[in-house]
C-alpha cells in the first residue's frame, strides 16, 4: 500500500503510515508505549518527559518525537526500559509535591496512572520536598506549581485567538518553572481556562471553583492504570 512501513515492536511485524512517530504507530498497532507529556491533542513533541523511551535499531530514543522507516526494529518491552520508565515516574514524584489523596486531580492524573501501573509504593531517590508558589492571579485557574512536571503540553497547546501564548518555560535546569503570561491571566475567557486545566497531566492547572465534580470509582483511572 503506498504510503506505508513494515517495521517490528517487541519481534512482531507492524505496518503503519510513514511518517507516523512510533508512539502514533505502536497505538495503531495495538501496542501501548507509555507517555506523559505527549498527547494526540497537542502538536510537535518535544519529548521532555522520556518515559516513552525505547530502543530504536539497538539506540535509545523518544518514541513520540521519532518517526518510524521501513524495516526499523523496535523494542518497547524489556527489563532495562521498563525499569528506566519506572525511575523515571519515580524522579517526578519526589522532584515536586504530589500528594494524590488531596490534589483535585486524583483519579484523572496521568502521572498517578503510571505509578499505578508500575506498581510505586516507595520511589527509590529521596523526596526533595520543594517550596514552590501557587499562583492565584489568573482570572479562571489555581497554578498549583510544586504538582508540575514541566511537560509544556500548556506551552505547546494554549493559545489565545490571535495566537499568543498563554503559558512559557522560564529559567533552566531545577529551577525551570511554566508560568503564565499575567496580563493573559487576568482576562482569558473560561473556554480558554477549562482547555488548560484539561490538557494537563497533572493537578497544576485547575479551573478555580472546581473541585471533584465526579465520585471516587467513575473517575478517568480509577479501575485500570
Amino acid at each position: 500500500m503506498p504510503g506505508q512501513v513494515t517495521f517490528t515492536i517487541d519481534g512482531k511485524e507492524c505496518k503503519a503510515q510513514e511518517g507516523q512517530t512510533i508512539v502514533e504507530a505502536a497505538r495503531a498497532n495495538g501496542i501501548y508505549v507509555p507517555t506523559l507529556c505527549y498527547s494526540k491533542y497537542v502538536e510537535n513533541p518535544v519529548g521532555a518527559c522520556r518515559s516513552c523511551t525505547v530502543k530504536i535499531n539497538g539506540n535509545n530514543g523518544a518514541a513520540c518525537i521519532n518517526r518510524v522507516q521501513e524495516g526499523m526494529n523496535i523494542q518497547v518491552y524489556t527489563r532495562q526500559l521498563e525499569d528506566m520508565r519506572k525511575a523515571i515516574i519515580e524522579a517526578l514524584f519526589v522532584e515536586g509535591n504530589h500528594f494524590c489523596p488531596a490534589c483535585e486531580k486524583s483519579g484523572d492524573c496521568e502521572l498517578q496512572a503510571a505509578a499505578y501501573r508500575y506498581r510505586i509504593m516507595a520511589p527509590r531517590f529521596p523526596y526533595r520536598f520543594p517550596s514552590r508558589h501557587i499562583d492565584f492571579s489568573p482570572k479562571h485557574l489555581v497554578l498549583e506549581h510544586s504538582r508540575c512536571i514541566l511537560c509544556q503540553r500548556c506551552v505547546r497547546k494554549i493559545r489565545t485567538e490571535d495566537g499568543k501564548k498563554v503559558f512559557a518555560y522560564h529559567h533552566r535546569g531545577a529551577k525551570g518553572t511554566v508560568e503564565i503570561d499575567p496580563e493573559i491571566a487576568r482576562t482569558m475567557p473560561e473556554e480558554l481556562a477549562r482547555e488548560a486545566a484539561d490538557i494537563c497531566p497533572v493537578g497544576c492547572i485547575n479551573f478555580k471553583g472546581k473541585g471533584f465534580d465526579r465520585p471516587i470509582g467513575t473517575r478517568k483511572y480509577d479501575k485500570e492504570p
